[in-house]
């Protein structure tokens, strides 16, 4: 499989990387000019991200409803909780805020209290005319106050729609174009009728607190929110990295080397998005400052393994070459383990986290050949390392670190043992308190304005999440039939009766409207006709008034066949472990309403879509976990060609995803979308440390005569050092996504750090201490047997270039 990498490629490798300095220097800065020209092409997404296949049944029903009924995510809000709303001034600032947004040609209607329409029976036509609620000329506080009262009281079908009786708020609606949805021209909109600056405005002329939401607005926020955060993240990540590389190094041009690799690696990331034209999603915008936080400790490897070289012997040529050849295959295989992590991802049905994976993963390799070839080839430029360059290397403070190793492995290890043990079954006794849970605006920052705004709807209009159901008649005009509206309204009250969900709408609130309005509109005949007769008038109108009016009555409810009908309904922001419980009440609902051999009825919408992915992501990414895991395997049964030696490297890694998912489990936090990436990504990382460890170890073992107890401690004083480095690298780095005001990011980069620290105190502690328990077992040539090429270890002759 990797028979090329023996320890003869890597010095060929190292001769053409020092004899071809300036070539490839050309070579690099053309693709980095490549790269940054390929930026033009990056775009934001302006879609949902779709958790499930194209062809998942989920996914199949909610374009079948989209198809009848059109895009559902159409419907911008706009709420206030003050009667000072209902005065003359107020409805006339309100009035023109409204008249603006209306001449924009991406709007499609308007429903607010002063272009609000009414029924009203026309008698000689059989039909109901439109009829303004407010008649504009005469507006003044009294009347305002009259038409206020009108709007609470004797309009039925706009409660829970248009106002809250109880708490006296409202909301008024926009509806926007369905064809920009999903377009650039959605986020125009918004940015023009509804930026801080207009909302601001318009609350100091009223005093009135403004709310705004709905699936366009919270999508667009967001999405601007994701954008805001790249830079926040690839700052901080750089000068957290660069003030921990310095301070390890003590070396201003160390550092700046590095800050200089990870930059271009930066521009590289950048440039992949754009030159497979995927959009920066929640998760591909993470992708530049994880660069930083994994290229860092490359750097830290090659740039410490050349102090140690050069402080062994002197000669810079040599130093170079030995960092390209002695270690270059170790850490081409730590990166293609990190690389596994990511690339696990790409084998999920999720678009979303294929393009993450693919991405992550080519830039992960493109970082490795970055680091080996700059960091030797800019050295080579550089003077001779001073004094205070290499100090670093013999601190107290980390001496003290490794000798506390040696000490625990050395006299504790029933200890460090009984430790592990204990640790694994907290962990697994927590994985099974963990809940599987998520939500569309769960993770969504809780401190900006427009979640506050969310907040508000789900306390007075019970959210903004929707939920359709769609009924299926199998008859056209099958939808408007008597039996149909009452199991409609039957199935309506059940929804009233779930807490979680608000008032539903749907043909049978339209009905209603129209018999009260048949009866000169009192509110006590706002129901279902009772009689034949009342239904044969009153649907007449219905008709006639669907067929003259263009703003058709009907086609909100209805299909154009008449043989499809929906509901409408919001849900408050619960997880998906409530949603699944309301599914499984609705469908038992649904069941006994609707006879399955004259009607089919599916749930969909965004809110029921989101709740299935959800489920369907875990369960992919508890594969690809098992998948990294298994590839991982077949990398160190290649490495070690030892059964036993797959199991030592692998339980020290293990152990921490344990523990990680049980502190999840002890503390409440859910497995979600963002938190189950957790598991590959770290495994992937970690895994590096053990090989770092393992490859000393092999040389050590095989320059000490299979002594494993000088090897294992040599080993320790060898790779310690670096392993601290890296780690602290990591964790802090990772640590910079606590920043975010995303708490699916938050949760990603702490609990992503938490579980690196864990690994790397494994792999220093616990991963010695096997090896010195299992010493009669695994410390043989066998177990360590070596093909005719050695993966691991420095050929014994020196290149050429170390004689020039």
């Amino acid at each position: 499989m990797f028979k090329w990498l023996n320890s003869r490629f890597w010095n060929f490798t190292a001769g053409l990387i020092l004899r071809n300095r300036v070539t490839l220097i050309l070579l690099l800065s053309a693709f980095t000019i490549f790269m940054a020209l390929q930026w033009k092409n990056m775009r934001f997404s302006f879609t949902e991200a779709n958790l499930l296949p194209d062809d998942h049944e989920i996914n199949l029903q909610y374009n079948s409803f989209l198809d009848k009924f059109g895009e559902e995510g159409n419907l911008i809000v706009i709420g206030f909780k003050d009667s000072a709303l209902f005065t003359a001034k107020n409805i006339k600032i309100w009035d023109a805020f409204v008249e603006d947004i209306k001449t924009d040609e991406a709007v499609d209607f308007t429903l607010s209290i002063e272009d609000l329409q009414v029924l009203k029976k026309d008698t000689l036509s059989e039909k109901f005319k439109l009829i303004p609620f407010i008649n504009k000329k005469e507006i003044s506080d009294t009347y305002i106050k009259q038409k206020e009262k009108e709007l609470f009281n004797d309009l039925p079908f706009y409660e829970g729609m248009l106002f809250n009786k109880q708490s006296g708020a409202v909301r008024f609606a926009v509806y926007i174009n369905k064809k920009i949805v999903n377009t650039a021209a959605r986020k125009q909109f918004i940015f023009k009728h509804f930026s801080q600056d207009k909302i601001d405005t318009f609350e100091k002329e009223t005093g009135l607190d403004m709310h705004v939401s709905g699936m366009p607005y919270i999508r667009t926020l967001n999405a601007q929110s994701i954008i805001d955060e790249i830079s926040i993240f690839v700052l901080a990540a750089l000068l957290v990295t660069s003030l921990l590389f310095f301070f390890f190094f003590r070396s201003f041009r160390a550092t700046l080397i590095s800050m200089l690799v990870v930059i271009v690696g930066v521009m590289w990331s950048f440039g992949t998005l754009g030159l497979l034209h995927y959009e920066i999603t929640v998760l591909t915008a993470i992708i530049p400052p994880l660069i930083i936080v994994i290229g860092i400790p490359n750097c830290i490897f090659l740039i410490n393994k050349y102090q140690q070289e050069f402080k062994l012997h002197g000669n810079k040529a040599k130093s170079l070459q030995r960092v390209i050849s002695k270690i270059g295959n170790a850490t081409l295989m730590t990166n293609l383990t990190t690389a596994a992590g990511f690339a696990t991802f790409i084998f999920t049905d999720s678009k979303l986290l294929k393009e993450f994976g693919i991405v992550a993963s080519l830039n992960i390799v493109f970082l490795f050949i970055l680091c080996l070839t700059i960091i030797p080839i800019i050295y080579s430029y550089m003077p001779l390392p001073k004094e205070k360059h290499l100090e670093h290397l013999g601190k107290t403070y980390l001496s003290s670190f490794v000798k506390w190793i040696e000490n625990t492995i050395r006299n504790h290890k029933i200890a460090v043992f009984s430790s592990a043990i204990g640790l694994l079954v907290l962990g697994i006794i927590g994985i099974f308190q963990i809940k599987i849970s998520g939500s569309i605006i769960e993770d969504m920052p809780k401190k900006a304005p427009f979640f506050k705004d969310i907040i508000f709807f789900e306390n007075e209009f019970d959210g903004v999440m929707p939920l359709e159901i769609m009924i299926d008649t199998k008859n056209k005009k099958g939808a408007l039939k008597s039996v149909t509206l009452k199991r409609i309204n039957k199935l309506q009250e059940e929804i009233e009766e779930i807490p979680e969900l608000s008032k539903p709408v749907s043909v049978v609130n339209l009905v209603k409207y129209a018999k009260q309005s048949f009866y000169n509109g009192n509110s006590e005949f706002y129901d279902l006709p009772t009689s034949k007769l009342e239904e044969g008038i009153v649907m007449t109108y219905v008709k006639n008034s669907a067929q003259e009016n263009s703003q058709n009555l009907l086609k909100s409810y209805v299909d154009s066949t008449g043989q499809y009908a929906r509901v409408t309904t919001f849900m408050k922001d619960i997880g998906t472990d409530k949603m699944q419980k309301i599914e499984e009440r609705l469908q038992e609902k649904i069941t006994k309403i609707f006879p399955k051999d004259r009607y089919n009825v599916t749930l969909t919408g965004k809110a029921f879509v989101f709740e299935k992915g959800t489920h369907y992501l875990v369960k992919n990414l508890a594969m690809s976990l098992l998948f990294a895991i298994l590839l991982i395997s077949i990398l160190m049964a290649y490495l070690f060609r030892s059964f036993k030696m797959i199991i030592v490297s692998l339980l020290p890694n293990i152990l921490p995803l344990i523990i990680t998912a049980g502190l999840m489990g002890y503390l409440g936090i859910p497995i979600k979308p963002s938190t189950i990436l957790v598991f590959s990504i770290a495994f992937g990382i970690s895994v590096d440390d053990t090989i770092h460890f393992l490859a000393k170890y092999r040389q050590e073992l095989k320059e000490n005569d299979w002594k494993i107890k000088r090897s294992v401690y040599n080993a320790i004083k060898e790779t310690a050092v670096s392993m601290f480095y890296t780690s602290v690298v990591l964790f802090c780095g990772f640590s910079v996504f606590t920043l975010s005001s995303f708490g699916g990011t938050v949760a990603l980069g702490s609990l992503v750090a938490m579980t690196l620290l864990f690994a790397m105190i494994s792999n220093l502690v616990l991963l010695p201490a096997l090896l010195l328990s299992l010493e009669k077992t695994i410390a043989n040539k066998e177990v360590f047997i070596e093909p005719k090429i050695d993966i691991l270890t420095e050929n014994s002759h020196e290149d050429d270039l170390s004689n020039n």
